[in-house]
């Protein structure tokens, strides 16, 4: 049977620069049956821009509720491939990129998603690939993303990052991003509970770092902005963070998961002895952030036992 392929494309409010994620689709050796692009109702500027685009195979899809979340979920609701690709709207495909994703899921029919490296470009300068381990979650709970930054060859991961991810149509039926994680526009870790739920039905993932996107990390329009601390970011990701572990773990991995963020922790959410790390350089502001990620923690909990009955 042959594989059709519709690409997935949020945007909201940035038409500069999805004109060239548009274009590098254009320029696939393997074209898109289907382009996707997922706009809010009150985004006039960027309706007008796809009205204009005379191509069949471009489906603009309007969503009224704000967020990523709902962005994805609208993406998948009106497509129609059996294979779909999902990408930023502040990213430009490599031209090989739909070809080498078809090739992965023609050679295994086990594999139910698959993603690669989405090349950050700061300041016009691109990061070079430096880790062979990407995408994995250890027994403990540490998450180990470096999807930007990954080497080495093809293998099984368990989580795969939003900006160049895919998924098989069959291998997400019945499946729709968690509409209970929270934040108002990137609703960060939702492909994290997303690649736990693939693999949670017996689904390979893989992570190929030739499988390549150019990312160009443009503005975003909520309270997550990426390198500056927010506190109401922080809750949200120590929250949604929490609830996605939770969700699809063991009662054995639960408990150690959740020793490990309350004594460790990462440094995006500190538990006390990253906390005790930041304090020589942070001082109050790592207090603050350890109080913020418990809360966040305690939040995602509750969302998690909510989430049971």
């Amino acid at each position: 049977m042959k594989m059709t392929i519709s690409v997935i494309i949020p945007t909201y409010q940035r038409v500069e620069v999805l004109i060239h994620c548009l274009e590098g689709l254009r320029q696939q050796r393997r074209q898109a049956d289907e382009i996707v692009v997922v706009v809010r109702d009150t985004d006039v500027e960027t309706r007008r821009f796809i009205e204009k685009i005379e191509d069949e195979n471009l489906v603009m899809a309007v969503v009224v509720r704000g967020g990523m979340i709902a962005a994805l979920n609208c993406g998948i609701q009106n497509s129609t491939g059996s294979i779909l690709a999902f990408t930023d709207d502040d990213t430009v495909p490599h031209p090989d990129w739909l070809e080498q994703l078809e090739h992965h899921y023609q050679s295994d029919a086990r594999v139910g998603g698959v993603g690669g490296r989405d090349i950050v470009h700061i300041r016009g300068t691109a990061i070079e690939p430096m880790k062979s381990q990407v995408g994995i979650i250890k027994p403990y709970g540490r998450i180990i993303g470096n999807h930007h930054i990954g080497m080495g060859n093809p293998r099984k991961v368990d989580v795969l990052k939003g900006a160049n991810m895919s998924f098989r149509r069959q291998a997400i039926a019945g499946l729709w991003f968690d509409e209970r994680l929270k934040g108002t526009g990137a609703q960060v870790h939702n492909e994290l509970e997303f690649s736990r739920a693939v693999k949670a039905k017996g689904w390979k993932l893989i992570y190929d770092p030739q499988v390549c996107v150019d990312h160009f990390p443009a503005e975003r329009f909520d309270e997550d902005q990426r390198n500056s601390f927010n506190e109401t970011a922080f809750f949200n990701m120590a929250h949604n963070e929490t609830y996605a572990m939770l969700k699809h773990a063991s009662l054995s991995r639960r408990v150690l998961y959740l020793l490990w963020v309350a004594a460790v922790g990462s440094k995006s959410s500190p538990g006390l002895l990253q906390c005790l790390r930041m304090l020589p350089e942070q001082r109050y502001v790592a207090l603050v952030k350890l109080c913020i990620v418990a809360k966040g923690r305690w939040g995602g909990w509750n969302t998690w036992k909510r989430s049971l009955g």
